[in-house]
Formats: structure tokens, sequence, C-alpha cells
């Protein structure tokens, strides 16, 4: 039987040098826009889906990055799959994670401004 100390030594070093990191088009998969949403640009914030493995602070990093704005908070939720009936078969949707993004007073993305 083999050694697990090699493999785990591997993966510690693969951890340290941010190797795991996911880029900045991989946190951010595209932008909600709904009726709620748009309600919610008053109050500066803004919807995602993002990638199920990421966390608040890669999502944080992500939007200053890619719109150049100042983040305040980040608030993430799992979306549950759809259930769907074809026939006598119940086939359940791919849940996802959404992420609201509120901005600091002043900024905008202008990319959700012509909706």
């Amino acid at each position: 039987m083999k050694c697990w100390w090699p493999l785990y030594r591997q993966y510690a070093i693969l951890r340290k040098s941010g190797a795991h990191r996911l880029n900045l088009y991989e946190v951010l998969q595209r932008p909600l826009i709904t009726e709620k949403v748009t309600s919610l640009k008053e109050k500066y914030k803004y919807a995602f889906e993002v990638a199920n493995k990421t966390t608040e602070s890669q999502i944080k990093e992500a939007v200053e990055q890619a719109f150049k704005v100042k983040v305040n908070k980040v608030n993430v939720m799992r979306v549950p799959g759809k259930t769907r009936r074809f026939g006598r078969r119940q086939v359940t949707g791919p849940s996802w994670k959404k992420a609201i993004v509120t901005l600091a007073p002043g900024d905008k993305i202008t990319f959700f401004e012509g909706v």
C-alpha cells in the first residue's frame, strides 16, 4: 500500500501556489437581469450568477477588477434547480449560485444602465 504523505504534500504545495484559484472570467458567469434585481439598482446592488466553488472574497475581487468599482458587501446564496416532469419521469435541473453585490454609494456598473 502506498503512503498518503507524498500526495498530501503535493496538494499542500498546489494550495500555497494559488493554482486552485479561479480566473476572473470563471468567477462571474453572467449578470442577472430581472424585475427584482432592476429595482435593487437604486440601492447600488447588482446580481450575478457565479461559479459554484467561489467564495465571497473571490467574487469581491472579480467585480472590483472587472468593473473598476468599490464593493462594500457580497451576499451569496444557492438557488436549487427546478423540478420538471416529462411524462412519468421527474427531472431536476442543476443548482447554481447567485451573488448580490453592494457597491459603494456613487459607484455604478454601466453594463446594467441601459436595461
